[in-house]
């Protein structure tokens, strides 16, 4: 189709994935897949190019790079919710929905994955419809947003990826969005509490199976008399 998104999303999940020799052996198609598609404007191709000269260049150095991109540091951190729950337990009732979502479109979870990760996201999204894949990344954009303005904080041309997910949703990239707020730590007492099912990620809005189901990140309300 013309308008489709779905190889796009592929290509840039693959591109967020980490970069060692079997990944880096792809790079030639998914240059080759986002031009055919031709979702993204020519100067955001020219980043993702840049991006997979790079990593083709640098070879096992790149390995090295992500690692410390992406996993020291929570303001760049691929995982959506650590950007919304940090380490409450709120995260995992969540993670459950988010599975449940997927299950119910079909699609069953690799168990090595964690669903919030970004390639996962990107890779349900690419199998919906265009429309409702757009609209479903809107539903997690103003934490893209947070990830892309970390990411060109430190000056990484990954930042581009994550502007190319912005830009499939409609979305503008705003270079100085400030990091996400984590919650606040719950009272000792109410942390021990069994919270509700599901708590942690509403989900509304949730379609029948087969269709597009839309993400709503939510944060669960403290007790009452707690500490704001």
């Amino acid at each position: 189709m013309k308008d489709s998104i779905s190889f796009t999303l592929r290509a840039l999940a693959h591109l967020l994935r980490y970069p060692d020799a079997e990944m880096r052996g792809h790079l030639v198609d998914i240059h080759t897949a986002l031009n055919a598609e031709n979702a993204l404007g020519h100067v955001r191709r020219s980043e993702l190019d840049a991006l997979m000269d790079r990593l083709l260049a640098e070879g096992m150095d790149a390995e090295a790079i992500y690692v410390d991109l992406f996993d020291r540091g929570r303001g760049t951190a691929l995982h959506l919710f650590e950007h919304v729950h940090g380490d409450s337990r709120d995260r995992g009732p969540a993670m459950v929905d988010l599975v449940q979502t997927y299950e119910q479109a079909g699609l069953l979870l690799d168990p090595a994955e964690l669903p919030d990760h970004m390639t996962v996201l990107l890779e349900f999204a690419s199998t919906q419809p265009t429309l409702e894949a757009r609209a479903f990344i809107g539903e997690f954009a103003h934490i893209l947003q947070s990830i892309a303005a970390a990411l060109s904080r430190r000056h990484s041309d990954y930042a581009a990826v994550v502007s190319a997910v912005l830009d499939l949703a409609g979305q503008p990239v705003v270079a100085d969005t400030p990091a996400a707020p984590l919650p606040a730590d719950e009272p000792l007492d109410a942390s021990w509490e069994e919270p509700a099912a599901f708590g942690g990620c509403n989900s509304q809005g949730q379609a029948a199976p087969g269709s597009a189901q839309p993400i709503h990140i939510t944060r669960r309300q403290p007790p009452a008399g707690a500490a704001r």
